[in-house]
């Protein structure tokens, strides 16, 4: 009986230290991904450039650093790997259901990262909802967006890879903004566009002049440019073409251009705001109400 006793003590012991070392294992994998972070991090985001892809990696370092401290907790657990493999099998056959729409954000997140729609603090705009704002994070996941209403947007990459965006950052930040604006036929067209053109142009936000911009194998005027669109009902309308140096504020962009051009038409009298004119005629099938006896009156 003692002999049982002790050899029970002694295997207590050996669990207990066993069980120790498995701690001190992950946790040591966890330090040692943290340091891994901070010693590699600036080469790796030297190397790619491109601040998703690097935080994507440096996540994987920290993960894999972590995989590697449990693999080795096993060990003084004494878990077998056939172990491991056997158990993750069955539990992956019950939770297919469950982690086949992780997998498929993960696959998702990598096409995101390969593709390069967008990319950490561009603006964006999701085409079905409307919602506009600047990408604070890419994972393999999601995708987090800071709307300009001070909310945060988490969109999976499955689904975010299925929606149109628009993204106003790519490249080249100059955005080009249109803008109708009705006359009337007295007044004097090519004095109507010079003023409009001149209105937009006064705005500090948009390009005045300069080179034509590329789009493409074209090049389209950088300064604000006036055309006649159509001969409208009551109006002839002219559409405006002007270039935000920046997309982040386009609606005050849009106000500033608009009220410059309402002051500069106020301003002249040879050029008047068209707005539709109604004729009223009142006959026979009018109300019994109406009285058409005297038309001339």
């Amino acid at each position: 009986m003692v002999l049982e006793g002790v050899v029970s003590l002694d295997w207590w012991g050996r669990a207990e230290w066993n069980l120790l070392s498995a701690i001190v294992v992950i946790v040591a994998g966890w330090y040692a991904g943290k340091l891994l972070v901070r010693v590699l991090g600036r080469r790796v985001a030297r190397r790619f450039q491109r601040p998703s892809v690097t935080r994507t990696i440096l996540r994987s370092l920290r993960v894999g650093s972590l995989l590697v401290g449990a693999f080795a907790a096993m060990g003084f657990l004494g878990l077998e790997l056939a172990d491991l493999v056997l158990s993750v099998t069955v539990f992956s056959a019950v939770l297919g259901l469950v982690l086949a729409p992780i997998v498929g954000s993960v696959i998702n997140g990598v096409f995101v990262l390969a593709d390069q729609p967008y990319e950490i603090g561009d603006l964006v705009e999701i085409t079905d909802t409307g919602e506009r704002g600047f990408v604070e994070d890419i994972t393999l996941r999601y995708t987090k967006v800071f709307t300009l209403d001070n909310t945060f947007l988490v969109v999976p990459n499955g689904t975010m890879r299925e929606r149109d965006i628009i993204n106003y950052s790519a490249e080249d930040e100059r955005t080009r903004l249109s803008l109708t604006v009705g006359v009337t036929y007295e007044g004097d067209l090519d004095e109507a566009r010079h003023l409009i053109e001149t209105a937009a142009a006064e705005v500090d936000a948009v390009i005045s002049g300069g080179p034509g911009v590329r789009i493409g194998s074209a090049r389209y005027p950088a300064k604000p440019t006036c055309y006649i669109d159509e001969y409208g009902d009551s109006s002839v309308n002219l559409t405006l073409r002007y270039w935000a140096r920046e997309p982040y504020k386009l609606l005050a962009v849009r106000s500033a251009v608009q009220e410059e051009i309402w002051n500069k038409l106020e301003a002249t009298e040879t050029v008047d705001i068209a707005y539709p004119h109604r004729h009223l005629v009142f006959d026979d099938t009018s109300s019994p109400d109406v009285d058409v006896s005297d038309r001339e009156r």
